[in-house]
Formats: C-alpha cells, structure tokens, sequence
C-alpha cells in the first residue's frame, strides 16, 4: 500500500496510475504530510517506510538518489543491477514506441524552481547553436502544456536529442533511451543520472550555495544560481558539440 498526498499534478497522477500495477494506492491526507504528526493508518500494516519530507533528509542530499530510495525500501543498491535503477518500466507501460526517423532536438529549459531553470540568454543560445547545425530545434519553452502524460512522453520519445534543465524531462529522456545533455546547478549530476547511460552532464554549482539546495530562501539564492551559467558559455558549446557527435 502506497499512501500519497492528494491534489497531485494531473501529469503526476497518470504517472502514478501508470505505476499501479506495483502497488495500491491511497491518499495522505495534507495534514499528515510531516513527520510531525502521526498517521493512524499506519498501525494496521507490519512495515511502515516512512518518506514523508524526504528532501529534507540530509542523507537525501548526501547520496545518488535512487540509492537513498531502495536503501530506505530495505535493498541493498550495490546488489541492485545498474539496468534495473533505470525508467525503463515507463515506455512499456504507456505502448509508445520510439518513432521510425526522430529529427527534432528537445530543448527544456524549465524546471519546478528558478535555482535549476535555463537563464532566457542560455535558452536562446542553445536554440541558436542547433540552428547553426541545420538542427530542428523544439523548445518546450515555446508549445503548449502537454494535456497527458502520455502526450509528453511521444514529445520526448520522438526527439534525436533532447538538452534540458535539471528537471523530470532528463529522467524521460532516459526512459526512452533518448541521448541527453542535462545540465546541473544545484545537484551534482552522480546523484541523479548516474545509472543513465545515453546522458551527458555538466555541472555548474552556484558560487555561495550550499550543495543540494532543494528551496529557493531568497532573492539571493536565484541570482546565485543563475550567475552561475557564466556570461562566457563555451563550456556549453563544448558540450553541446559533444552531444551532437554522439548523437546525431
């Protein structure tokens, strides 16, 4: 049994709909969404895996993410096969086959939080060194919001390339075996990409942040992580070249 708060995301309930062939789901009813306060539910199961605040858990900022999951589920994740820590359970599930001839590159420059979000002059830099390479440049930024998930998903899974944020579209790219350039600000790339083996990151850690920063505190905090990207962006045309070489 799986107990998650209500008034999810539309896009985030279909994932979990996809998903509930592993587990029965219920609702975590918002005044229990803390540790703080007890869930009665709770005292009917023999094992309770508490994840509640989760991203406030030192150890979550500590270590590669999918390891502080199964590590908190009892497994071992060094006896946890590398194919097995991947999204490939995802594209079966929603029958969405890679198409015959991708020809689009994915930008996403967009992310839950500005400290992970592509500044606008990074954004427009990226679209114009794809032009220059007679790329077909698809901006996120620039379509409107996919009505499903499944819709989302065909968008990741016919591109050639996709180039994005820190953000879920990099975990997409990996469940459709897409090659990827996620590019990090507050998260070293080992702890959310680690086991993807089509993606490419860079990591450009804000100068005065603490490591892992998960919510913006202040004003300061999103002008520190978008100084962060540089005025002089050849570290980014060097690996967007490298991207481009492997992938296109």
């Amino acid at each position: 049994m799986l107990f998650r708060l209500p008034g999810l995301p539309p896009l985030l309930g279909e994932l979990y709909a996809t998903a509930a062939d592993l587990a029965e789901i219920a609702e975590l009813p918002w005044e229990h969404a803390t540790p703080d306060r007890p869930f009665p539910p709770a005292a009917a199961f023999e094992r309770v895996i508490d994840l509640r605040d989760f991203a406030f858990d030192p150890a979550f900022r500590a270590t590669a993410m999918i390891d502080f999951f199964l590590a908190r589920l009892g497994l071992d994740p060094r006896g946890v096969p590398t194919a097995a820590r991947r999204n490939t359970w995802l594209a079966p599930r929603l029958g969405i086959a890679p198409p015959a001839r991708p020809g689009y590159v994915l930008v996403c420059p967009r992310t839950s939080t500005p400290l992970r979000s592509m500044p606008d002059p990074v954004h427009a830099h990226i679209l114009a060194w794809l032009a220059g390479r007679g790329a077909r440049a698809c901006s996120q930024a620039q379509l409107p919001p996919a009505a499903s998930l499944a819709e989302l998903c065909a968008l990741v899974a016919g591109a050639r390339l996709v180039v994005s944020a820190d953000t879920a579209m990099v975990h997409l790219a990996d469940a459709f075996a897409v090659p990827c350039l996620a590019l990090f600000t507050t998260h070293a790339p080992e702890r959310r990409v680690r086991d993807y083996p089509l993606c490419r990151a860079v990591h450009r850690q804000p100068a005065g942040l603490p490591p892992a920063l998960e919510f913006v505190r202040d004003a300061a905090d999103i002008a520190a992580a978008q100084a962060a990207w540089g005025p002089d962006l050849d570290w980014l045309d060097a690996a967007l070249a490298r991207l481009w070489s492997e992938g296109a």
